[in-house]
């Protein structure tokens, strides 16, 4: 088992992303390091409710939901102290300023570079 492994097993990450392929990928990633994925999570008002009420320990934003942006999302997250990373074709440029400096990875994706996104999301600091 690897550190990343060891770091994950037993996480719960909410996932908001809008192309079922993606979140697919996203959430065989995820099982495969010992993780739960919450969702799919397609649609901002779905996300909120998550966001709200899921038990989670981390969460990946995808900016724009079928033109509607994750914001509101990541704003419930950042009140209830859950960490979360945004995913995005644009990269941190691709972001409202008040959000830059957040953890982004950058559409396409590999999956080592997602799973050390979360692996740094769910690593206290």
């Amino acid at each position: 088992m690897t550190a990343e492994q060891t770091a994950l097993t037993g996480k719960r990450i909410m996932v908001v992303e809008d192309e079922a392929m993606i979140w697919m990928l996203i959430e065989d990633s995820l099982v495969d390091h010992g993780c739960t994925a919450v969702g799919p999570l397609s649609r901002v008002d779905d996300a909120l409710r998550a966001a709200e009420t899921e038990t989670v320990d981390a969460a990946l934003l995808d900016v724009n939901l079928v033109g509607v942006p994750v914001y509101p999302v990541a704003d419930v997250l950042a009140r209830r102290g859950i960490p979360y990373g945004f995913l995005t074709g644009y990269g941190e440029m691709g972001l409202r300023d008040e959000y830059r400096g957040r953890p982004v990875l950058k559409k396409p994706f590999t999956q080592k570079g997602l799973i050390e996104l979360v692996t740094t999301l769910v690593t206290p600091r």
